[in-house]
């Protein structure tokens, strides 16, 4: 899922520290090939509008405006994106009106200024965790579709956009926690993305989507056996590979698993494998498919006696080596959910602040890849530091950090992982990936890694 604000819950490659790189895989599900081949035949109808091709793939990320201070329009590495879509503009409980009061509305022109002074597509997101309350009434009508397509023709114009990325959490299935949900959800937002289609000035503007590893939810309440449809109006959508595992979990697991088909019955909790597989089968062409990427990972309280491993025993299934000085780790331990450990210096939540349902919010645990760096977790390169707990999971492809004064475990991504995930992007045929989110970032180690795995 998207985050907002300090909300909880929210070939092999040269890599930048080779003395230990742990190699990445060839992964690819069972039903690559015929993603692949289902991705060759199946049209866009809305080509006009599309980001890039298996050719050229697609570099998105989402910029959050509330972190401006730490990465200002100005400073994003543009020309190693292809589009940057803005997060967020919510809905409200008024369909003619979204709402960019959350996110540094008046920087909105000069992000999407920027971007086109860098030839970089900009596209605005509209709803993630906190903003999508209303998505359900806004198109829950003819009437309520029509209006709210009107008020996306009036942003696209008003800032100059690219292209709309939609971000509904989630279509028949409470997100948030006081968000309308309606069993016609899903078939509601086709219609909706259709008759926004066929508006004229959407015809060569980019329409986009994100949605978790799961499918859309039918009217009753089964995951969609065919999504066809919306790959029809769609230029891409982005499966939000991220917040797999987390505090609601029962141990602790990567947050943004590459793939869980070789992991025992209770660690398959999804994965870019699985997911890939879903939406294939349900219709949805592997090349209008981004891998959504994650540049931040979940802390979990987890005891010294649990978390460290034998002194013999090996960080990695494969037996590969690990960074000097630090201490194996075992795998999917568990933890105490009820000391959830602070993230890094951007976990912060006033004594008063409460999510839009009212509901006083706590802090997320959450670590950016760049927090994790700060905090020397981890060195410049990204490599974890001496006297640190570490793990690479070879099944997964994600690596864990482990702070023994403060006894948190991390399931992040860093620069092996994204590698892998890139190799994954083009041995499996999809459109490229989505990074949540540009900021959290470090030096564009990161970013780096995921563009060089997929030849840009």
């Amino acid at each position: 899922m998207l985050h907002m604000l300090s909300l909880s819950l929210l070939a092999l490659l040269p890599l930048t520290s080779s003395v230990w790189a742990v190699p990445t895989c060839s992964v690819q599900s069972s039903s690559s090939a015929s993603a692949a081949d289902a991705s060759t035949t199946a049209s866009s109808q809305s080509a006009s509008g599309s980001l890039g091709n298996n050719d050229n793939k697609i570099a998105m990320s989402w910029y959050t405006g509330w972190h401006t201070n730490h990465l200002s329009p100005a400073n994003v590495s543009w020309d190693k994106y292809t589009a940057v879509t803005y997060a967020f503009a919510v809905t409200t409980d008024d369909v003619n009106n979204v709402s960019l009061a959350l996110s540094s509305g008046p920087l909105l022109p000069v992000f999407v200024t920027e971007a086109h002074k860098h030839n970089v597509k900009a596209l605005l997101t509209i709803g993630g965790w906190t903003g999508s309350r209303y998505f359900s009434t806004a198109v829950g009508s003819p009437e309520n579709r029509t209006a709210f397509v009107e008020n996306m023709i009036s942003l696209v114009k008003k800032y100059d956009l690219d292209g709309l990325d939609f971000d509904w959490e989630y279509p028949n299935r409470q997100g948030l926690g006081c968000n309308i949900v309606s069993p016609q959800d899903s078939e509601n937002l086709l219609a909706f993305l259709q008759e926004l289609r066929k508006n004229s000035v959407m015809q060569n503007l980019t329409i986009s989507a994100a949605a978790t590893i799961k499918l859309f939810l039918g009217a009753d309440g089964n995951p969609m056996t065919d999504v066809s449809g919306f790959a029809s109006v769609l230029d891409y959508l982005a499966i939000m590979n991220y917040d797999v595992w987390g505090s609601w979990s029962k141990s602790v697991g990567p947050n943004a698993p590459l793939n869980d088909t070789c992991a025992s019955g209770d660690e398959q909790q999804g994965s870019a494998v699985s997911a890939l597989k879903a939406w294939t089968d349900a219709g949805f062409p592997a090349n209008k498919l981004l891998l959504g990427v994650g540049s931040y990972g979940h802390s979990f309280f987890v005891s010294n006696s649990s978390a460290l491993a034998s002194s013999n025993s090996s960080s990695s299934s494969a037996g590969t080596s690990v960074p000097p000085g630090t201490l194996p780790l075992a795998p999917y331990p568990p933890f105490d959910a009820t000391q959830q450990p602070k993230g890094d210096s951007w976990d912060v939540v006033a004594a008063d602040e409460k999510d839009p349902c009212g509901v006083p919010l706590s802090i997320s645990g959450n670590w950016n890849f760049r927090g994790l760096i700060d905090e020397g977790l981890l060195d410049h390169n990204g490599t974890a530091t001496p006297g640190t707990g570490f793990r690479f999971d070879q099944c997964s492809q994600t690596p864990y950090v482990y702070d023994t004064k403060t006894q948190a475990m991390i399931s992040y991504d860093d620069v092996q992982s994204f590698a892998a995930k890139g190799k994954f992007i083009v041995d499996s045929g999809m459109a490229g990936f989505a990074m949540w989110e540009a900021a959290g970032d470090h030096n564009d180690l990161l970013l780096d890694s995921i563009n060089a795995a997929m030849g840009k």
